[in-house]
């Protein structure tokens, strides 16, 4: 059986949430802070054997004090942020222990993600080596400059990326270790500009980030109506069966 370790990405600035008290991973969220519920569907998973938080260096001491209980009763580690995303992974990925076979990155500020859709792309990830959740582009896309509208993209083959991004171990440390000051919005994005495809696996678009505070309303008008059952199914260009999965 593979070893998942599990990297929760909270060191951001939350710049565009709007709270000048508190960043958006730890605020409440229906009575759970949000890194929590974003946590505990992996820690309550078998595959799982370790997970580890990325906490700004500004919000370590608070967060280790806050939150002791939970850390030490579900035994999470608490790694130091870096300046960008890359540089938080990147110092996580220090402490992942030696017989983790894939490590999986999840924004801590994503608590809707469920047990089916972790299946889903630890799946997939075993088989490519390099698996993402996305849900494909529906609106129209328009790209604009000084607020006049310059031309409407094509949304065929448009995705929006999500996490877990799940990776084999060693191609991610690899790929990290060889990064240089590149600072990539997501993990994928590394991996792709190494040279290795990665797959794409269906996800719902009920698997949001919470960016604003009109994301943070929305996830709790959701947490009641997530999915039961398994909607995600793979996306990539070696796939030789369907899955029985339900939408």
């Amino acid at each position: 059986m593979a070893k998942f370790a599990v990297i929760l990405a909270a060191a951001g600035r939350s710049t565009r949430f709007g709270d000048s008290k508190r960043k958006k991973p730890f605020i409440d969220l229906n009575g759970k802070p949000v890194w929590l519920r974003a946590a505990e569907p992996f820690l309550a998973h078998k595959d799982v054997t370790q997970v580890i938080i990325v906490v700004s260096p500004d919000d370590l001491e608070w967060f280790k004090e806050k939150f002791r209980p939970n850390l030490a009763f579900m035994d999470i580690q608490v790694a130091t942020g870096g300046d960008q995303r890359a540089d938080s992974v990147q110092n996580a990925l220090g402490l992942v222990n030696p017989d983790i076979d894939y490590i999986a990155v999840h924004d801590a500020a994503r608590p809707l993600i469920t047990t089916d859709w972790i299946d889903a792309v630890f799946k997939q990830a075993q088989k490519s080596g390099a698996a993402i959740p996305a849900s494909p582009i529906r609106g129209t896309i328009k790209r604009a400059s000084a607020g006049f509208i310059e031309e409407t993209v094509p949304r065929t083959a448009l995705w929006e990326a999500q996490t877990p991004q799940v990776f084999e171990r060693k191609l991610l440390i690899e790929t990290y270790q060889q990064r240089n000051d590149f600072n990539a919005t997501d993990e994928a994005q590394l991996i792709e500009k190494a040279g290795h495809a990665v797959s794409i696996v269906e996800c719902s678009s009920m698997n949001i980030k919470i960016t604003t505070k009109d994301d943070l309303r929305i996830a709790g008008a959701l947490l009641n109506a997530l999915p039961k059952k398994k909607t995600l199914r793979p996306l990539h260009p070696f796939a030789d069966e369907k899955p029985d999965l339900f939408s």
